[in-house]
């Protein structure tokens, strides 16, 4: 005897938002096993039924299990085991049984390892109707989500410049963590709109800040949240957009000239200027804290700028995409912090950075790349970075005594004073800065050459 689970789906609300294949299926179907008796539409399939029909419901397992994971699997076994006892067994679902129906794949595979046959009759989605509720076509662009994913993020991972549906805010525990995730990015007076019911009798709309989605109890099996895109121009893909338009052959010819290596010098003006914003903050220089937030953003956009359009051009030359680069650096912060993401304990920042280190050693051995102590420092930094770095990895390796190195001009020291400050220090470079100039030196250059020398042992 063939054996057969029929999967269907009850859609979203109201009897009359059953597909003609579901109605004939449950209401004529010898063995209905119902996920759950919560939905609008089930007293009147049950009222169709005849009376000597066999229907159970699933609701109980929701009672005798803590977990999610537990429910369904208790659910799948309980549908497997009235498959294997009887010819055909209707499942029916809320919504589409593929569309956040965690129980219907899982099905799936167990039907499929028994020899039993599997049927989907599919049924309206909550998608179309919660859309509609809010006056969205989601083919403009739409993404949907369970919220059960983003409450376990730390920063959304969406695109917010494009509609966001967030399907399943059941509890208002649940809203609260969604709400913590979104605050990442987007802004807390931002409008979202809390949907409850959607394509129901009952629908209902509730729109507030996003700062407020968790004040209020308006949370169940059918709500959903709603929220609307940023400003255009908000998100990284706009901006990988605008970068690709401005290297197309409509684009701009300046973009379209550059390469990576005309680009090197940009990089640095952008990064400089950005941290010339963050010191002028630090000294107090901006009128106010919002002009001050205002001139470190935008020279941060700058910086970005300059990477996206790096990216661009590596991508037109072949060489790798910006799918590549995030992945890159994401693997290697997730591998270099085994304390956060894997089972090392650490007892501080010293140890973070031990491990730090020794990591990247590892790494540079597997790529069979030899390594001296003084590796590592970029050879484009500002002079006095790469002098601060350079000692720091000489001192740890053994090759030079800092402390005893500070001490070897005894004039220099003396003009310092005993207990030196940012500002004094700062004097004492200008100084230098200008006697180097009077004798037609570059004091930049001059460091940098030093350090060379002192990286190549001829000093």
């Amino acid at each position: 005897m063939e054996h057969r689970i029929r999967i269907v789906g009850l859609g979203p609300g109201p009897v009359e938002q059953l597909t003609l294949a579901a109605w004939e299926s449950l209401t004529h179907a010898e063995v209905v096993v119902l996920r759950t008796e919560r939905h609008p539409c089930v007293a009147e399939i049950l009222a169709r039924r005849p009376s000597s029909a066999y229907t159970q419901s699933c609701d109980d397992l929701y009672t005798q299990h803590a977990a999610f994971a537990d429910v369904y699997a208790a659910i799948v076994a309980r549908v497997m085991a009235l498959a294997q006892t009887h010819a055909e067994v209707v499942y029916a679902v809320p919504g589409h049984p593929c569309v956040g129906e965690m129980t219907t794949p899982a099905l799936q595979q167990r039907a499929a390892a028994a020899g039993i046959a599997v049927e989907i009759v599919a049924g309206l989605s909550f998608i179309e109707p919660s859309f509609a509720a809010v006056g969205i076509d989601p083919m403009d662009g739409g993404q949907v989500i369970d919220a059960m994913l983003v409450a376990q993020q730390h920063h959304p991972m969406v695109d917010v410049n494009l509609p966001l549906l967030l399907a399943q805010v059941y509890a208002r525990w649940l809203a609260s963590d969604v709400k913590l995730t979104l605050l990442n990015a987007y802004p807390d007076d931002h409008a979202v709109t809390v949907v409850q019911a959607a394509g129901a009798r009952q629908q209902q709309l509730t729109t507030l800040p996003l700062a407020e989605l968790d004040h209020g109890e308006h949370f169940d099996h059918l709500t959903s949240v709603y929220v609307p895109p940023l400003p255009p121009h908000s998100s990284f893909t706009a901006l990988q957009e605008l970068v690709a338009h401005l290297r197309a052959p409509e684009g701009c010819p300046w973009d379209r000239e550059q390469t990576l290596e005309s680009l090197r010098g940009d990089l640095l003006d952008e990064c400089a200027e950005l941290l010339e914003a963050i010191d002028a903050e630090a000294d107090g220089g901006a009128h106010n804290d919002a002009d001050q937030s205002a001139a470190i953003c935008e020279e941060a956009g700058d910086v970005l700028l300059s990477v996206v359009m790096m990216t661009q051009i590596a991508t037109e030359e072949g060489r790798f995409q910006m799918g590549d680069v995030i992945r890159g650096v994401v693997t290697k912060l997730i591998r270099r912090h085994p304390h956060v993401f894997g089972d090392v304990t650490v007892d501080g920042v010293d140890h973070v950075l031990a491990n730090w280190e020794a990591i990247k050693a590892q790494e540079k051995a597997e790529q069979g790349a030899p390594r001296g102590p003084l590796d590592g420092v970029a050879p484009a930094l500002p002079a006095l970075e790469k002098a601060r770095k350079l000692q720091s990895k000489a001192t740890k390796a053994g090759l030079l005594d800092r402390a005893a190195l500070a001490q070897t001009n005894p004039a220099l020291v003396a003009l310092l004073g005993a207990t030196p400050d940012e500002a004094r220090v700062g004097e004492v470079l200008w100084q230098l800065v200008a006697l180097a100039h009077a004798h037609d030196v570059s004091a930049e250059d001059a460091l940098r050459g030093y350090a060379v020398r002192f990286r190549q042992g001829l000093v």
